[in-house]
């Protein structure tokens, strides 16, 4: 079982669940519609990966986020991750209303950075991820269509969400491809304080 650290402990979560279109400027990029409900889907633990690949049967897609870790039914920590997206099979599944797995749940299709404790989630806790040196994304819970409680509330009426899930809470625009030799440098940042950063250079 695949594990992420928080607080010097390794955590193996049994599931990560995501939030899919919680930004309106990355619906538009997509050319996806505003969804009327909160959009959800799961990848297994299996997904897990320390490792950031630029191919897994077709080029890969980044897509950065605010990861929360879930203890005693609360966010207890904060982390980033890159859901990793194999574009062209998603768009061939979502052509044909076919669920979003294969395209998404893949192994190695979640990339996290170790995770920190927080107090409170409020506007101010954003993300900011950098490509070989550029700002490529950069966002957080003020332009979240679904705040981080909503999450966690909707989410409880109808999963269980057990101590050391990971909530994925969607992206922000500024999406894209891949390539072998690119440097990621992820931040999490409370106003403009950061609390955690990490780095990863595509296999």
């Amino acid at each position: 079982m695949n594990t992420i650290n928080f607080a010097n402990k390794e955590i193996t979560p049994s599931k990560l669940v995501c939030i899919g279109r919680n930004y309106v400027d990355h619906i538009h990029e997509l050319g996806n519609e505003v969804p009327d409900d909160m959009v959800v889907f799961n990848k297994p633990n299996s997904a897990i990966s320390a490792e950031l690949h630029a191919f897994h049967q077709e080029q890969l897609h980044y897509e950065g986020e605010l990861c929360f870790l879930v203890e005693a039914s609360k966010f207890v920590a904060v982390g980033f991750g890159l859901d990793l997206t194999k574009r062209g099979l998603q768009s061939k599944l979502k052509a044909k209303g076919l669920p979003w797995e294969r395209a998404k749940a893949f192994n190695g299709a979640a990339v996290l950075s170790d995770f920190v404790a927080i107090d409170g989630i409020d506007d101010s806790l954003s993300l900011e991820l950098c490509i070989n040196g550029e700002v490529i994304q950069a966002g957080g819970v003020e332009l979240m269509m679904y705040k981080p409680m909503q999450i966690l509330e909707e989410l409880s009426s109808f999963i269980e969400l057990v101590d050391g899930d990971i909530v994925m809470t969607g992206t922000p625009k500024g999406v894209g491809q891949i390539n072998a030799g690119d440097v990621f440098s992820a931040k999490v940042l409370q106003g403009d304080i950061t609390l955690l950063s990490q780095q990863w250079t595509a296999k």
